[in-house]
C-alpha cells in the first residue's frame, strides 16, 4: 500500500510538507502534536512578543494558533483549501510562558466547503478560546507545493 492510498499517513505528509512551507507557524515555535484526517493537534508557548498590554495572551497570537491548526485539518486529504471565513470567541486569558494546545476538528466537509471546529486550552486544560472555520478548496493540491491561484 503506497502513502496516498492510507488516509492517515497522507494527513501527515500533508501536515507536514504545509509546516515546512508555514514561516509564521515555525517563527511563532508551533509544533504539530497529532493529525489525521480532518483532525490537527497544534501546540505553542506563549513567549513574552506575544504579550499585549494587560500582560495576558494577545488576541492575534491565540487566532494564529487556532487558524494554523485548522490550516493542518482542512488540507490534511491533499485537495489545498484556504479559510473562507473564522471566527473566534476568547473565555479566558492566556499568560505568558503557557503552552496553549488548539484541537481542530471537522464538524463538516460538503463539496468544496468546509466546517473545523477548534478548541484552544491552557496549560491546565482549562478553555481559552473557541474557533470556528469555514474553508474552501481551491485549485491544485497540498504536496504539489504549487501556488493554488
Amino acid at each position: 500500500m503506497n502513502v496516498e492510498e492510507d488516509p492517515h499517513a497522507l494527513a501527515r505528509r500533508c501536515a507536514q510538507a504545509m509546516y515546512d512551507r508555514d514561516r509564521a507557524s515555525q517563527i511563532a515555535g508551533m509544533t504539530i502534536d497529532a493529525v489525521e484526517p480532518g483532525y490537527a493537534k497544534v501546540s505553542m508557548t506563549l513567549l513574552p512578543q506575544m504579550i499585549n498590554g494587560h500582560q495576558t495572551a494577545h488576541g492575534g497570537a491565540i487566532f494564529a494558533l487556532a487558524d494554523s491548526a485548522f490550516a493542518f485539518a482542512c488540507n490534511s486529504r491533499n485537495v489545498a483549501s484556504v479559510a473562507q471565513h473564522c471566527s473566534i470567541t476568547y473565555v479566558t486569558p492566556g499568560r505568558e510562558g503557557e503552552r496553549l494546545v488548539a484541537e481542530c476538528r471537522e464538524n463538516n466537509l460538503t463539496g468544496r466547503f468546509g466546517v473545523y471546529d477548534v478548541t484552544i486550552t491552557g496549560g491546565d486544560g482549562r478553555v481559552v478560546a473557541i474557533f470556528r472555520g469555514h474553508s474552501a478548496a481551491v485549485r491544485g493540491n497540498v504536496l504539489d507545493g504549487k501556488e493554488p491561484w
